[in-house]
């Protein structure tokens, strides 16, 4: 997926400014996948140039003016085109983990330091995906056009749930020193819990 895959997803919802569409990004898609604001704002200008998105400029008295981007015929084809590929896994790229594979050979403290910080950032975000589905879908249901939203918001809450649980597995057992005794080796290097 490239960043303009995803500004053109954000602009389905409603036309945008660059600064709402970095918002937008700091709040939801951002969640998926990370562009800061000048990545944002390079990106628009390559969308307008190949005709995906225009720019409508809007008069502001007392501020700048700024421009609103809606998607154009050939941006919702381009949309669609790229959402009909097939999508790839996501790999997993962390220190953090290769940290751990070598844990012999490493300071125990530090690594502990960076677990507590890890856990506390997948705790923040748990709670920020748990209030985002609570506030646009207190009911736990969506209307079709948001359904893609509610099920992304879902996975997202599973997904820091199990990382926030690893992490405190990861600290308890630094703490004691091994692996819990109710984790036991599976097929291909996988952990089972027993208990």
């Amino acid at each position: 997926m490239a960043l303009g895959d995803a500004i053109l997803a954000c602009l389905t919802e409603r036309p945008m400014t660059g600064y709402e569409l970095a918002k937008t990004f700091d709040a939801s898609i951002g969640f998926f996948w990370k562009a800061n604001h000048q990545q944002i704002y390079r990106e628009l200008t390559k969308l307008r140039d190949r005709g995906h998105i225009q720019g409508r400029e809007v008069v502001q008295s007392g501020k700048p003016n700024k421009l609103v981007y809606t998607l154009t015929p050939e941006g919702r084809a381009a949309l669609r085109h790229w959402a009909a590929r097939p999508s790839v896994p996501a790999s997993i790229k962390d220190d953090l983990l290769v940290r751990l594979y070598a844990l012999d050979s490493v300071d125990l403290e530090p690594l502990r330091a960076d677990l507590m910080a890890r856990l506390e950032h997948h705790r923040d975000r748990c709670s920020r995906y748990e209030r985002i589905l609570g506030k646009r879908f207190p009911d736990g249901t969506a209307s079709p056009a948001d359904l893609g939203k509610l099920l992304s918001l879902r996975l997202g809450v599973r997904h820091e749930r199990a990382v926030v649980e690893w992490c405190e597995e990861a600290l308890d057992a630094l703490s004691a020193g091994a692996v819990p005794s109710n984790v036991v080796p599976i097929g291909n290097g996988q952990r089972e819990n027993n208990g």
